[in-house]
């Protein structure tokens, strides 16, 4: 039998928002090479010292790659920079970088003087140099990928090393429907009480692929569950009752679907650190996070505040100088809380002081993404709407800064993302939800049953 052929050795070029996006992504290349042309650097240099959040990943990039190549001579940097062994690899990539303001134009419809084009041209005349070892450039600007294209080189790719996922239809939504009846699929199964509580333990092969807090619903509308245990042999379930679960409610509010009753309970639930809420315009998100918040907050006051905050669409940069306190300057951002504070007490007598009271009363906060750095929330409930713009690195950010006793709420639809370089499948909101499927810390729930007026509804569908 023939000795099976080890992986070709391939050169990656690296376009500067891959280092934007991810700092430390030219170490991600296992054996492969990776040439860092020098318009990439100056295009670092002139970011870094900019007053936005993008220029501190521009500064950590700079840093990384200083690591590596902080006692190279310039012939070694030349003949490539073995970089450090990730894991348990066995061979190691170079890392070059590629004095491309010296290379002649390889195709003379590119316009020199054009960053994207000088790095385009790198690559086609590496292309041409290294034949046959196939050179990629790999950028997240979709525009560029195109321009490379046409220009003549054979490969190029979209930086795909934190995606979890090839098409976000197969992203986990929460929750698992049984075709027809639950208990005619379960077979055998024992149950036992714990208090108010009932649980069901059940054979693995019934869900083989379970994960912990996923709830369990059917066809029938006869069952709902959720899963708080898993063995080799068995599942153990939470038995809710389908219409107990519908009767939950937060700050007057009902859930008027089966998807925001599952999402209600895990909002409710104080064993839960992290609960992610996905689905389109109109589902009830923001709505049933801001009720779940203010009941947790006010009525059983299991948490001293509530602190709202997202992306402005700059993608977390300046909110900017004008007069104001930061949470007067956050309000056009997070006008779907106010808007859905007004609906929570539309029906008082005076709405726009109720509203007031309750947000004094709750301690509600709008907070600016860029400002979430370096803190330490302790027992808050923190709110992160329109999150599908963020990225896996800011999210992480935000994560990292919840302490002791703190709930961070995310909600976004992966179907409405401004971000020039994320995509419903590398956003960070679809990262989060893979990671933490299986943490019994956190809940996903996809709300599908879009509950706004018929015209929201017909548009999200036929537009």
């Amino acid at each position: 039998m023939a000795r099976r052929k080890s992986k070709e050795k391939k050169i990656y070029v690296l376009d500067t928002n891959i280092l934007l996006h991810e700092p430390f992504a030219f170490l991600n290349f296992q054996e492969h090479d990776v040439v860092i042309p020098m318009t990439v650097l100056e295009e670092l240099d002139h970011i870094k010292d900019r007053n936005k959040d993008v220029s501190r990943d521009a500064r950590v990039a700079i840093r990384a790659l200083e690591d590596v190549l902080r006692d190279a001579s310039p012939d070694q940097m030349l003949q490539g920079v073995a970089m450090p062994r990730q894991g348990e690899q066995k061979q190691g990539g170079h890392l070059f970088i590629v004095n491309d303001h010296h290379i002649t134009d390889e195709i003379p419809g590119l316009p020199g003087g054009e960053n994207d084009h000088l790095i385009i041209n790198t690559a086609l005349y590496l292309q041409r140099e290294k034949s046959p070892t196939k050179v990629i450039l790999v950028t997240k600007d979709i525009n560029m990928r195109l321009k490379a294209k046409g220009a003549g080189l054979k490969l190029v790719e979209d930086y795909r090393t934190d995606q979890l996922i090839d098409d976000v239809r197969f992203l986990y939504k929460g929750y698992y429907k049984f075709p027809g009846d639950f208990w005619s699929q379960v077979g055998e199964c024992r149950s036992e009480n714990e208090g108010r509580e009932t649980y069901h333990y059940v054979n693995r092969s019934v869900l083989p692929n379970a994960y912990i807090n996923e709830y369990l619903i059917d066809e029938v509308e006869g069952f709902a569950g959720k899963v708080v245990a898993i063995t080799d042999k068995e599942i153990r379930i939470l038995d809710f009752g389908y219409e107990r679960l519908m009767h939950r409610h937060a700050w007057g509010i009902h859930p008027k679907n089966i998807y925001q009753a599952m999402a209600m309970q895990a909002l409710l639930d104080p064993q839960m650190d992290l609960v992610i809420l996905t689905g389109p315009a109109g589902c009830g998100k923001t709505l049933i996070a801001l009720a779940a918040a203010l009941e947790l907050v006010i009525e059983k006051g299991m948490y001293d505040k509530v602190i709202v905050t997202r992306n402005t669409p700059e993608i977390a940069e300046s909110i900017g100088f004008l007069p104001g306190t930061e949470e007067e300057k956050m309000a056009p951002w997070l006008a779907a809380i106010t808007d859905s504070l007004e609906v929570l007490h539309k029906t008082d007598e005076h709405p726009h002081a109720s509203v007031n009271y309750i947000m004094e009363k709750a301690n509600i906060q709008f907070k600016s993404v860029n400002f979430m750095r370096g803190r330490s929330i302790q027992n808050a409930i923190v709110i992160l709407d329109e999150c599908q713009n963020l990225s896996a690195a800011q999210l992480k950010t935000i994560i990292t800064r919840c302490g002791e006793g703190t709930k961070l709420i995310c909600s976004g639809n992966l179907s409405q993302i401004d971000s020039n370089y994320l995509t419903a499948v590398t956003s960070g909101l679809t990262y989060i939800v893979e990671r933490f499927k299986n943490f019994e810390g956190s809940t996903t729930m996809n709300l599908n049953g879009v509950v706004r007026s018929r015209l929201a509804s017909f548009a999200e569908t036929n537009l």
